[in-house]
C-alpha cells in the first residue's frame, strides 16, 4: 500500500490517472453507441487504419498523433459512403480501408527519414508515457462527447436502435451518423498512446458489456461503462506495476477479468433468487 502512494508523488503517475479518468469518460460515451449500433467491426477497421496516419506522420514530420487522426477521420467517412453503396458490401468497404490504412503505415514508416520511434508504443500502447498534451485532447474530446449526447441523446438513441424510425421522425440521420463516426474515430486515436492499435477497440466494448449485464438502457449503460472503464484502468494499471508487463495488455485483461466476475456473480444472484422464490 506504501508503494502505492508513493507512485502517486509521481507526475506520470499522475498523467495515467487523469489520462484513465478522460479516456473511460470518452470511450464510455461513445463506445455504447458502437455496441447498440453494432459498429465494431467498423471501428476495428477505423483503429486499424489508423496506422496510415501514423506512417504519414512520421514520413512527413507531422504529429503522428494529428495525422492519424485526420487520416482516421477520413477513413471513417469513407467506410461510412462505401457501406451505403448498393454496390459494396459494408465488410468489403471496411477491408478496404482496414488494409490500405496498415499497407500505407508500413511503407511510409520503412520510408520515414533518420531514426523511427518505437512502433510498439502505438501498436500497444503505455499509459505512463502519455503526455499533458494528450490529457488535453482527451479532456476536450470528452467535454465535446458529453455536450453532444446531452443536447441530442434522443435522436442518438433512435439512430443506434431503428434507423427507420428516425427517419420517420424527419431526422437528419445521415448527417448524425457522420458525426458519430467522426467522433469514434477521434475517440480511438485519443487512446491510442494509452491502450495502442491492437487493442483500442477493447477499452470501446468490454466495458459496454459489462455495463450491459446490469441494465438495458441507453443511458445507464453509458453512466455504467465509463465507471466500469475507469475500474478496468486503475486495476490494469496496478497490475502492470506489480508484474511489470505492458500496461495496455494488463487494462485488458483486467476489463475481461472485471466482466467474467460480474457474470458470474449475476449468474449465482439469479440462481439464488430462483430458489428462494421457490421456497
Amino acid at each position: 500500500m506504501n508503494e502505492i502512494f508513493e507512485l502517486m508523488g509521481y507526475t506520470f503517475f499522475q498523467h495515467a490517472l487523469l489520462g484513465s479518468l478522460f479516456a473511460s469518460i470518452a470511450c464510455g460515451i461513445i463506445g455504447t453507441y458502437i455496441v447498440t449500433r453494432r459498429l465494431v467491426f467498423i471501428s476495428g477497421g477505423i483503429t486499424h487504419a489508423s496506422f496510415g496516419g501514423i506512417g504519414i506522420g512520421l514520413y512527413t514530420g507531422l504529429s503522428p498523433i494529428l495525422a492519424a487522426a485526420i487520416f482516421s477521420v477520413l477513413s471513417a467517412f469513407g467506410v461510412e459512403w462505401l457501406s451505403k453503396r448498393k454496390d459494396m458490401r459494408e465488410d468489403s468497404a471496411i477491408a478496404v480501408f482496414w488494409t490500405f490504412g496498415m499497407a500505407i503505415g508500413i511503407i511510409c514508416c520503412f520510408l520515414a527519414p533518420g531514426f523511427t520511434p518505437d512502433l510498439s508504443t502505438y501498436l500497444f500502447g503505455n499509459i505512463l508515457t502519455i503526455t499533458s498534451t494528450d490529457i488535453i485532447i482527451l479532456i476536450v474530446l470528452s467535454i465535446f462527447l458529453i455536450l453532444f449526447f446531452a443536447l441530442f441523446i434522443n435522436p442518438i438513441i433512435y439512430i443506434a436502435f431503428d434507423r427507420e424510425y428516425a427517419r420517420s421522425q424527419h431526422l437528419p440521420v445521415v448527417t448524425f451518423e457522420y458525426l458519430l463516426m467522426m467522433f469514434i474515430a477521434l475517440t480511438i486515436v485519443s487512446c491510442l498512446r494509452m491502450i495502442g492499435i491492437v487493442l483500442v477497440i477493447s477499452l470501446l466494448t468490454l466495458p459496454q458489456m459489462t455495463a450491459n449485464l446490469f441494465t438495458h438502457s441507453f443511458k445507464r449503460i453509458i453512466v455504467l461503462s465509463i465507471v466500469f472503464g475507469y475500474i478496468s484502468c486503475l486495476g490494469g494499471l496496478l497490475l502492470s506495476y506489480q508484474l511489470q508487463v505492458p500496461s495496455g495488455a494488463s487494462i485488458i485483461f483486467f476489463s475481461i477479468l472485471l466482466y467474467i466476475l460480474c457474470k458470474m456473480g449475476k449468474s449465482l444472484y439469479i440462481c439464488n433468487h430462483s430458489k428462494s422464490n421457490k421456497l
